[in-house]
């Protein structure tokens, strides 16, 4: 995506090699955390990669973070058990006092904690954020946190958690977007005091949650920046959420462009390799083609926001093009490798599940295409 990291992705992409697709396949049948996988990107320091030096971490731009994911995806593993401690941090990054930042992110860096929940999606608001139902009420010196959050991925692996509340009643702004609160929770310390998590059984192995809050006490020194400013700070973050969510896609696309060539050139019938019939060739050139320009709106983004600027239309138009590709991509190694797409052996369904979810997740495609036909195109809001 960017040869100016290709350093950083011939080293990921060796670290990567520890973990083949038997080890992957492990984890999916047992539904299990790639804890080894977490740990060897952590102390190599990739997880730390936006974490400016002074704190402990690289200081790399966000491209440089593009790449770590997209290697990875490319070499057929997942970030997404880890992925969130890169965009989630934005928040404290940008929006937390020095005296949190100074507490938390050289522990971060270090692996020490994992900062890898994001409390904001709930069961009745969805993607409308400014409709959640969770509040935050003062209790003394601190806070007192009652709700539920879900599709909260990781939190059962985390020591921290980014969490969006209401603190001022719905009933009590102008706008409801206002009073809207974010909170750095201690998992551990929550967990010991009213809050429970409850994983839910995905078709990939996602590790996700709902997380429900019972009056959870919660120091002031939580808080984040200003009370009731929280849905600006979370919306912040969301365009370099959806920039490091496309490159992961390119990723996936890229290894299945690469594993359907490789399978068709080896693959041989009726005498010949299939890879000799357009059939199967014009499917994986589509695709690549496809991949290659959605790779290019991502390339864009990320130039942009290392810019120092705030690519909200590319932003987008990567997350929409990429999440295509990739799942373009994903049905046509299926089709290419025919029955045995299925079998476990050739990784092919696993990331056929993994990559689908992102058409949906963190942000889905119709919702994208709404934010174009409104902020681009000037057409009516739709809801």
């Amino acid at each position: 995506m960017n040869d100016s990291h290709q350093d950083i992705r011939d080293a990921v992409s060796r670290l990567c090699e520890a973990f083949p697709g038997r080890y992957w396949q492990a984890l999916d049948r047992d539904r299990a955390y790639p804890e080894e996988f977490v740990t060897a990107l952590t102390e190599a320091g990739y997880l730390a990669a936006l974490i400016p030096e002074e704190y402990g971490g690289a200081g790399l731009p966000l491209s440089a973070a593009a790449a770590i994911l997209e290697e990875i995806h490319r070499s057929g593993g997942s970030a997404g058990a880890c992925h969130a401690q890169m965009y989630t941090m934005g928040t404290l990054l940008r929006h937390g006092s020095e005296t949190q930042k100074q507490a938390y992110l050289p522990r971060i860096a270090s692996g020490e904690l994992r900062l890898q929940a994001f409390g904001v999606t709930e069961p009745s608001s969805g993607t409308d954020t400014a409709a959640l139902k969770t509040t935050a009420r003062r209790d003394g010196g601190g806070w007192r946190i009652s709700g539920q959050k879900i599709w909260t991925s990781r939190a059962e692996h985390s020591d921290l958690m980014i969490l969006l509340a209401r603190t001022t009643p719905r009933d009590q702004v102008e706008k409801k977007h206002q009073g809207l609160s974010v909170f750095l929770l201690d998992m551990n310390h929550a967990r010991e005091n009213g809050m429970t998590i409850r994983p839910i059984r995905t078709m990939m192995n996602h590790a996700t949650t709902e997380v429900f809050f019972d009056n959870v006490p919660v120091p002031a020194a939580s808080l984040i920046g200003e009370e009731g400013k929280g849905f600006r700070y979370i919306l912040s973050g969301m365009n370099a959420e959806r920039m490091l969510i496309a490159a992961e896609c390119i990723g996936d696309a890229k290894w299945f462009i690469g594993r359907a060539s490789d399978y068709a050139r080896d693959r041989t019938l009726f005498g010949r390799p299939i890879a000799q019939n357009q059939g199967v060739q014009f499917p994986i050139a589509e695709v690549y083609a496809q991949m290659r320009a959605a790779e290019l709106m991502v390339q864009k983004a990320l130039a942009l926001y290392d810019a120092g600027e705030n690519p909200g239309e590319e932003a987008n138009l990567s997350k929409y093009l990429a999440a295509e590709a990739s799942w373009a991509a994903a049905d046509m190694c299926v089709q290419t490798f025919g029955g045995f797409g299925f079998a476990e052996e050739y990784d092919v369904e696993r990331k056929f599940r993994e990559t689908r979810l992102y058409r949906v997740a963190p942000i889905s495609t119709n919702m994208i295409l709404s934010y174009i036909a409104e902020h681009i195109l000037d057409l009516p809001r739709s809801y």
